[in-house]
Protein backbone atom coordinates (compact mmCIF):
# COMPACT_ATOMS: atom_id res chain seq x y z
CA UNK A 1 0.00 0.00 0.00
CA UNK A 2 3.17 2.33 1.01
CA UNK A 3 4.24 1.84 -2.86
CA UNK A 4 1.03 2.55 -4.02
CA UNK A 5 1.20 5.67 -2.27
CA UNK A 6 4.86 6.67 -3.39
CA UNK A 7 3.57 6.25 -7.10
CA UNK A 8 0.69 7.79 -6.79
CA UNK A 9 2.07 11.11 -5.18
CA UNK A 10 5.39 10.80 -7.73
CA UNK A 11 2.72 10.59 -10.73
CA UNK A 12 0.65 13.39 -9.13
CA UNK A 13 3.83 15.64 -8.76
CA UNK A 14 5.30 14.47 -12.52
CA UNK A 15 1.59 16.24 -13.81
CA UNK A 16 2.24 19.68 -11.68
CA UNK A 17 5.48 19.64 -12.60
CA UNK A 18 4.43 19.52 -16.93
CA UNK A 19 1.27 21.49 -15.83
CA UNK A 20 3.23 24.39 -14.85
CA UNK A 21 6.12 24.21 -17.81
CA UNK A 22 3.26 24.26 -19.93
CA UNK A 23 1.51 27.47 -18.00
CA UNK A 24 5.21 28.79 -18.53
CA UNK A 25 5.80 28.44 -21.98
CA UNK A 26 4.55 31.30 -23.72
CA UNK A 27 2.99 31.04 -27.12
CA UNK A 28 3.86 34.70 -28.08
CA UNK A 29 6.01 37.81 -26.82
CA UNK A 30 6.89 41.63 -27.26
CA UNK A 31 9.53 42.67 -30.24
CA UNK A 32 10.77 46.28 -29.56
CA UNK A 33 11.94 48.32 -32.20
CA UNK A 34 14.64 50.98 -31.54
CA UNK A 35 14.83 53.55 -33.75
CA UNK A 36 18.00 55.46 -33.87
CA UNK A 37 18.29 58.31 -36.38
CA UNK A 38 22.05 59.54 -37.47
CA UNK A 39 24.51 61.42 -39.52
CA UNK A 40 26.30 58.18 -40.62
CA UNK A 41 27.42 57.00 -37.06
CA UNK A 42 26.66 59.75 -34.77
CA UNK A 43 22.63 60.06 -33.47
CA UNK A 44 21.19 63.36 -34.58
CA UNK A 45 20.84 66.36 -32.25
CA UNK A 46 18.47 69.05 -33.25
CA UNK A 47 19.29 72.52 -33.19
CA UNK A 48 18.06 75.99 -34.24
CA UNK A 49 19.82 78.27 -36.74
CA UNK A 50 22.20 79.25 -33.79
CA UNK A 51 22.87 75.94 -32.18
CA UNK A 52 26.46 74.99 -31.30
CA UNK A 53 25.29 71.54 -30.25
CA UNK A 54 22.97 70.32 -32.98
CA UNK A 55 25.07 67.33 -34.82
CA UNK A 56 26.30 68.55 -37.99
CA UNK A 57 26.36 66.69 -41.09
CA UNK A 58 28.38 67.30 -44.91
CA UNK A 59 26.76 66.05 -48.09
CA UNK A 60 29.04 64.51 -50.73
CA UNK A 61 29.39 67.58 -52.21
CA UNK A 62 30.55 69.55 -48.78
CA UNK A 63 27.29 71.36 -47.85
CA UNK A 64 26.80 71.23 -44.47
CA UNK A 65 23.61 71.07 -43.14
CA UNK A 66 21.90 70.10 -39.65
CA UNK A 67 18.10 69.59 -38.50
CA UNK A 68 15.72 71.44 -36.11
CA UNK A 69 13.08 68.96 -36.59
CA UNK A 70 12.90 64.97 -37.32
CA UNK A 71 9.91 62.75 -38.25
CA UNK A 72 8.56 60.35 -40.53
CA UNK A 73 5.89 57.10 -40.33
CA UNK A 74 6.07 53.47 -40.31
CA UNK A 75 3.69 51.20 -40.85
CA UNK A 76 2.54 48.04 -42.66
CA UNK A 77 5.14 46.15 -40.52
CA UNK A 78 5.63 42.36 -41.27
CA UNK A 79 8.05 40.14 -39.75
CA UNK A 80 9.50 36.78 -41.71
CA UNK A 81 10.43 33.86 -39.83
CA UNK A 82 13.08 31.93 -40.55
CA UNK A 83 10.88 29.09 -42.58
CA UNK A 84 9.75 32.17 -44.53
CA UNK A 85 6.20 32.64 -43.13
CA UNK A 86 5.48 36.47 -43.06
CA UNK A 87 3.54 37.43 -39.38
CA UNK A 88 2.01 40.76 -40.64
CA UNK A 89 1.35 43.29 -37.58
CA UNK A 90 -1.90 45.13 -37.86
CA UNK A 91 -1.17 46.15 -41.39
CA UNK A 92 -4.38 47.86 -42.14
CA UNK A 93 -4.67 49.33 -39.02
CA UNK A 94 -2.91 52.48 -38.59
CA UNK A 95 -4.35 53.18 -34.93
CA UNK A 96 -2.40 49.95 -33.75
CA UNK A 97 0.25 49.23 -36.17
CA UNK A 98 1.19 52.35 -37.25
CA UNK A 99 3.71 55.03 -35.39
CA UNK A 100 5.13 58.62 -35.92
CA UNK A 101 9.06 58.50 -35.14
CA UNK A 102 10.23 61.78 -33.96
CA UNK A 103 13.39 62.79 -33.13
CA UNK A 104 12.59 65.43 -30.66
CA UNK A 105 10.34 62.31 -28.53
CA UNK A 106 12.54 59.87 -27.11
CA UNK A 107 9.55 57.77 -26.06
CA UNK A 108 8.89 57.94 -29.68
CA UNK A 109 11.78 56.24 -30.83
CA UNK A 110 10.62 53.23 -29.24
CA UNK A 111 7.69 51.02 -30.91
CA UNK A 112 6.73 47.73 -29.12
CA UNK A 113 5.06 45.08 -31.50
CA UNK A 114 2.66 42.97 -28.93
CA UNK A 115 1.44 39.34 -29.36
CA UNK A 116 4.05 38.11 -31.30
CA UNK A 117 3.90 34.08 -31.87
CA UNK A 118 7.21 32.48 -30.54
CA UNK A 119 9.41 31.33 -32.84
CA UNK A 120 12.61 32.46 -34.71
CA UNK A 121 12.30 35.67 -37.47
CA UNK A 122 15.06 36.38 -39.97
CA UNK A 123 13.63 39.67 -41.61
CA UNK A 124 11.59 42.40 -40.76
CA UNK A 125 9.55 44.47 -43.69
CA UNK A 126 7.86 47.82 -42.76
CA UNK A 127 6.51 50.99 -44.78
CA UNK A 128 7.84 54.54 -44.77
CA UNK A 129 4.86 56.27 -44.91
CA UNK A 130 1.32 55.14 -45.53
CA UNK A 131 0.38 52.97 -48.17
CA UNK A 132 -2.35 54.07 -50.77
CA UNK A 133 -5.53 52.40 -49.88
CA UNK A 134 -5.05 53.75 -46.12
CA UNK A 135 -3.54 57.25 -47.18
CA UNK A 136 -6.61 58.98 -46.26
CA UNK A 137 -7.33 61.21 -42.98
CA UNK A 138 -10.04 59.45 -42.14
CA UNK A 139 -10.39 60.39 -38.31
CA UNK A 140 -13.48 58.16 -37.48
CA UNK A 141 -11.69 55.12 -38.94
CA UNK A 142 -8.54 55.78 -37.09
CA UNK A 143 -8.48 58.32 -34.17
CA UNK A 144 -5.28 57.53 -32.44
CA UNK A 145 -3.22 57.79 -35.33
CA UNK A 146 -5.18 60.93 -36.88
CA UNK A 147 -4.65 62.31 -33.89
CA UNK A 148 -0.93 61.63 -33.44
CA UNK A 149 -0.08 62.63 -36.80
CA UNK A 150 -2.19 66.02 -36.34
CA UNK A 151 -0.70 67.10 -33.11
CA UNK A 152 0.72 70.50 -33.22
CA UNK A 153 4.52 69.29 -32.69
CA UNK A 154 3.67 66.70 -34.89
CA UNK A 155 1.79 67.98 -38.16
CA UNK A 156 1.87 64.61 -40.07
CA UNK A 157 -0.95 66.21 -42.14
CA UNK A 158 -0.72 68.27 -45.81
CA UNK A 159 -2.69 71.31 -45.55
CA UNK A 160 -3.52 71.12 -48.92
CA UNK A 161 -4.38 67.48 -49.26
CA UNK A 162 -6.03 63.96 -48.27
CA UNK A 163 -3.19 62.65 -46.88
CA UNK A 164 -0.46 62.07 -44.91
CA UNK A 165 3.35 63.83 -44.64
CA UNK A 166 5.22 60.49 -44.65
CA UNK A 167 8.66 62.42 -43.74
CA UNK A 168 8.75 66.34 -41.94
CA UNK A 169 12.57 67.45 -42.07
CA UNK A 170 13.22 71.33 -41.19
CA UNK A 171 16.93 72.27 -40.55
CA UNK A 172 19.59 74.72 -41.92
CA UNK A 173 21.82 74.33 -44.91
CA UNK A 174 25.36 76.09 -45.67
CA UNK A 175 27.06 78.15 -43.68
CA UNK A 176 24.46 80.92 -43.47
CA UNK A 177 22.22 79.08 -42.34
CA UNK A 178 19.43 79.04 -45.04
CA UNK A 179 16.56 77.44 -44.15
CA UNK A 180 16.34 73.92 -45.20
CA UNK A 181 12.14 72.52 -45.38
CA UNK A 182 11.96 68.57 -46.60
CA UNK A 183 8.26 67.41 -46.42
CA UNK A 184 7.62 63.93 -48.24
CA UNK A 185 4.25 62.07 -48.97
CA UNK A 186 2.40 60.52 -51.60
CA UNK A 187 0.12 63.22 -53.30
CA UNK A 188 -4.14 62.24 -53.19
CA UNK A 189 -6.45 63.93 -55.18
CA UNK A 190 -10.44 64.06 -54.83
CA UNK A 191 -13.66 66.52 -54.88
CA UNK A 192 -15.20 67.93 -51.73
CA UNK A 193 -13.34 65.15 -49.28
CA UNK A 194 -15.40 62.44 -51.45
CA UNK A 195 -13.08 58.90 -50.68
CA UNK A 196 -14.38 57.69 -53.70
CA UNK A 197 -12.97 59.98 -56.00
CA UNK A 198 -9.68 59.73 -54.80
CA UNK A 199 -6.51 58.87 -57.07
CA UNK A 200 -3.70 58.36 -56.96
CA UNK A 201 -1.02 61.68 -57.71
CA UNK A 202 2.86 60.79 -56.91
CA UNK A 203 3.50 57.67 -54.96
CA UNK A 204 6.21 58.62 -52.24
CA UNK A 205 5.16 55.14 -50.18
CA UNK A 206 8.30 52.94 -50.07
CA UNK A 207 8.34 49.38 -48.83
CA UNK A 208 11.50 48.36 -46.90
CA UNK A 209 13.31 45.03 -46.43
CA UNK A 210 15.69 44.03 -43.84
CA UNK A 211 17.85 41.21 -42.77
CA UNK A 212 18.59 40.33 -39.47
CA UNK A 213 22.30 39.60 -38.81
CA UNK A 214 21.03 37.00 -36.15
CA UNK A 215 18.15 35.58 -35.48
CA UNK A 216 15.52 37.39 -33.06
CA UNK A 217 14.24 35.00 -31.18
CA UNK A 218 10.36 35.27 -29.56
CA UNK A 219 9.98 33.38 -26.51
CA UNK A 220 10.19 33.62 -22.96
CA UNK A 221 12.32 36.87 -23.68
CA UNK A 222 11.26 40.13 -25.75
CA UNK A 223 13.86 40.87 -28.45
CA UNK A 224 14.82 44.11 -29.29
CA UNK A 225 15.92 45.26 -32.90
CA UNK A 226 17.29 48.33 -33.29
CA UNK A 227 16.90 49.82 -36.56
CA UNK A 228 19.01 52.58 -37.44
CA UNK A 229 18.10 55.40 -40.21
CA UNK A 230 21.07 57.24 -41.26
CA UNK A 231 20.12 60.50 -43.18
CA UNK A 232 23.03 61.24 -44.09
CA UNK A 233 21.71 59.41 -46.96
CA UNK A 234 19.32 62.20 -47.28
CA UNK A 235 21.27 64.14 -49.78
CA UNK A 236 23.69 61.56 -50.18
CA UNK A 237 21.75 58.39 -51.26
CA UNK A 238 22.05 55.59 -53.17
CA UNK A 239 19.76 56.61 -56.07
CA UNK A 240 20.43 60.64 -55.73
CA UNK A 241 23.23 62.94 -54.88
CA UNK A 242 21.50 66.35 -54.63
CA UNK A 243 22.54 69.63 -54.30
CA UNK A 244 20.55 72.17 -51.84
CA UNK A 245 19.13 75.54 -53.45
CA UNK A 246 15.89 77.18 -54.03
CA UNK A 247 14.46 74.14 -56.09
CA UNK A 248 15.09 71.31 -54.11
CA UNK A 249 14.70 72.71 -50.05
CA UNK A 250 11.30 75.09 -49.79
CA UNK A 251 8.55 73.13 -49.77
CA UNK A 252 6.54 75.95 -51.91
CA UNK A 253 8.35 75.63 -55.02
CA UNK A 254 8.81 71.68 -54.75
CA UNK A 255 8.52 69.67 -57.89
CA UNK A 256 7.02 65.69 -57.76
CA UNK A 257 9.94 65.25 -59.88
CA UNK A 258 12.35 66.77 -57.13
CA UNK A 259 10.54 65.45 -54.07
CA UNK A 260 10.81 62.13 -55.22
CA UNK A 261 14.65 62.13 -55.89
CA UNK A 262 14.39 62.48 -51.76
CA UNK A 263 11.95 59.63 -51.58
CA UNK A 264 14.28 57.96 -53.71
CA UNK A 265 16.93 58.23 -50.87
CA UNK A 266 15.80 57.57 -47.66
CA UNK A 267 13.06 54.78 -48.59
CA UNK A 268 15.04 53.50 -51.79
CA UNK A 269 14.02 53.19 -55.25
CA UNK A 270 11.51 50.25 -54.95
CA UNK A 271 13.55 47.70 -57.48
CA UNK A 272 17.58 48.14 -56.90
CA UNK A 273 17.29 49.13 -53.43
CA UNK A 274 14.63 48.39 -50.61
CA UNK A 275 16.40 49.90 -47.95
CA UNK A 276 17.32 53.24 -48.54
CA UNK A 277 18.33 54.83 -45.49
CA UNK A 278 17.83 51.86 -42.85
CA UNK A 279 19.63 49.16 -41.53
CA UNK A 280 20.10 46.52 -38.63
CA UNK A 281 22.33 47.90 -36.41
CA UNK A 282 21.73 44.99 -33.45
CA UNK A 283 19.70 42.45 -32.45
CA UNK A 284 19.29 41.64 -28.99
CA UNK A 285 17.59 38.54 -27.59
Amino acid sequence: MNTLKKYSFLILALSVFVSCKKDKDPVANNINLHFNNTFKDKTIVLGDAASSTATVNASANGQVHHFSELKYVISNIRLIKADGTAIPYNINNLDEGATVINQAKAQSLDYVLGNIPVGEYKQIKFGLGVKADLNTLNEAKFPKFYAAAGANDTKMMWEWGAGYRFTKIEGFYDTDNKTLSIHTGSTVEGTNGDEATYTQGVDAYRDITLSLPKLAVVGKNAPKITIKADFDKLLSGKTNTIALGDDNAVPSVHTAVNMVKYVDNLGGNGTSDLSGMFSIASVEN
